[in-house]
């Protein structure tokens, strides 16, 4: 049987293996049922299985049968979201306010898929490690997996991660080199004034007023601060003060997240805003903190590892499928550690229905149209044998027998 052939055969389990992880989510670090069933799949198939790094970590090791000195990674992540699923048909979520919204659960089954196939027909030279990583949503189970000794543990010469894209039809793939997603920063603000009755506002210093200006005086560090020429995105996502209709408050806490490419934009957000929030509550005769936490470093891709990525998806859909510039996203991946670490590249598939196709019965009015992040979101299982075939691909051409 041809690999395509191969692969093809293999898309029903890989569909009830993804919706088997879709109805039983779990978050960060929290995926014991879903790192205990990769291990139990992988161990079937004859992997060597390793369950000893960031708690709920999961890596299989399979050699080639011809001799080679090559290793490579390939990365999946599993864990869900806080998100109360809002589709209805069968294989949603059991599990109260946790959500395959990102479809983690379809990444997870297709790069086992990879194992499997891998595992049957072994004609390569050199290793292949599946590194199915926890708690890629804000906790950054990447960076825990390579400080823990991902890659002292399993040397390799590049790293490859997938992610899948409902912007982009099935079908199709896309990745540049360079900066492919953005560095992830978080910051919280607390605004600190005098409290006191609302209809005496003389007598108080309000930080209502003050959180007000500084809200909108951290939007000129992107349009006066930052090169015109390169990204950044601050926004002010949490505003927290007062309890009553006719009382100013003593403080108000501001929360948000910035974005950015370049560390040179990154380094330059922090102090930007700790100058503004200081002018404007020291005008205002109040005084403020400032928390700042660099959460994911941007995904940058390695060029002679992307121009393998491209070739492999290339010859998976056709040169016409494949976008070799894609414009970069503003969110953030925790893969950018392991690109850190090593050299490797990151790839979007498609996910978005092919053209005619209806949504998913029960999935509401949006089923797999909407975003990721979504209650109404769902992986489109069309695309498994894809994402599967760019991994075999990718392994051929890197550790060809």
């Amino acid at each position: 049987m041809s690999s395509v052939a191969a692969i093809k055969a293999l898309h029903p389990e890989l569909i009830q293996l993804r919706r088997d992880i879709h109805s039983h989510p779990e978050t960060a670090f929290e995926e014991q049922r879903t790192s205990a069933l990769v291990a139990e799949r992988l161990q079937a198939w004859g992997i060597a299985v390793d369950r000893s790094l960031a708690k709920t970590g999961v890596v299989g090791t399979l050699k080639g049968r011809r001799p080679g000195n090559q290793a490579i990674a390939l990365r999946a992540d599993m864990d869900a979201l806080h998100i109360q699923e809002r589709n209805s048909f069968t294989h949603r979520s059991r599990h109260e306010g946790k959500m395959h919204a990102c479809g983690h659960d379809g990444h997870t089954a297709m790069l086992l898929g990879a194992a499997k196939h891998l595992a049957e027909n072994p004609d390569f030279a050199g290793t292949v490690h599946f590194v199915f990583q926890p708690a890629e949503e804000n906790e950054g189970g990447g960076r825990v997996m390579v400080e823990e000794g991902l890659f002292d543990k399993f040397p390799v010469d590049m790293v490859f991660g997938m992610h899948n894209w409902p912007d982009m039809p099935a079908g199709t793939f896309a990745i540049r080199p360079g900066p492919m997603m953005a560095a992830f920063d978080i910051f919280e603000v607390t605004v600190r004034g005098k409290g006191g009755h609302a209809a005496l506002p003389h007598q108080a210093i309000d930080p209502v007023v003050m959180a007000a200006q500084i809200i909108s005086a951290l939007q000129t560090i992107v349009s006066r601060n930052v090169h015109p020429l390169d990204a950044a995105v601050i926004s002010v996502t949490q505003v927290h003060g007062g309890d009553s209709w006719n009382v100013i408050p003593d403080s108000v806490v501001l929360r948000g997240t910035a974005r950015s490419f370049k560390p040179e934009v990154q380094d330059a957000i922090e102090p930007a805003i700790q100058r503004i929030i200081s002018g404007v509550t020291a005008t205002y005769g109040g005084s403020c903190d400032l928390r700042y936490e660099r959460r994911y470093p941007a995904t940058i891709n390695h060029e002679a590892a992307t121009q393998l990525a491209l070739a492999a998806a290339r010859a998976v859909v056709g040169n016409d499928q494949v976008e070799s510039n894609p414009t970069p996203s503003m969110g953030s991946e925790d893969f950018a550690f392991m690109l850190q670490a090593r050299p490797g590249a990151y790839i979007f598939i498609g996910n978005a229905p092919i053209k005619g196709q209806k949504p998913i019965e029960g999935a509401g009015l949006q089923g797999m149209h909407c975003m990721l992040h979504n209650p109404h979101y769902d992986f489109n299982d069309d695309i498994l044998p894809l994402g599967v075939s760019y991994w075999v691909q990718l392994v051929k051409d890197i550790l060809p027998s």
